[in-house]
């Protein structure tokens, strides 16, 4: 039986109206130290966003959630957040904010191989009816 590795994730949200606290689940990232990863796949679904807040700047947002893989792979790219190591950048993605832009509080796991996993998490936390 392969080894189990522990990783962390959060759940990406889009918090049309802070004050409400209504949100929409868009994304997950991953963070699995042993296996040196750190990932993040988003789904923006605009017609259930534009439901719940139709006056949004899809384009606005769909830009900043754009960021988060960028900030997940580092490099150049993603300005200095992307020069910190990969812990030091899922502890920044994953900060509490009071922005449209949040993340769930950090949940743990076990897996084999944290790609599946992550595509798994966003099939059943984001997906409506698990279709990415």
């Amino acid at each position: 039986m392969p080894a189990l590795n522990s990783f962390d994730y959060a759940v990406v949200r889009v918090v049309p109206r802070v004050e409400r606290e209504e949100f929409i689940n868009v994304g997950v990232i991953l963070f699995c130290r042993t296996r040196r990863f750190l990932g993040a796949c988003i789904r923006l679904d605009q017609a259930r966003l534009l439901a719940l807040a139709p006056d949004l700047d899809l384009t606005l947002i769909q830009n900043h959630l754009e960021l988060i893989p960028l900030i997940c792979s580092g490099g150049p790219k993603a300005g200095p957040i992307g020069q910190l190591s990969q812990a030091e950048r899922f502890h920044w993605l994953v900060a509490p904010r009071s922005t449209i832009i949040q993340l769930s509080p950090v949940h743990s796991g076990l897996c084999v191989e944290p790609e599946a996993t992550l595509s798994h998490l966003l099939k059943t936390l984001v997906a409506l009816n698990g279709l990415v």
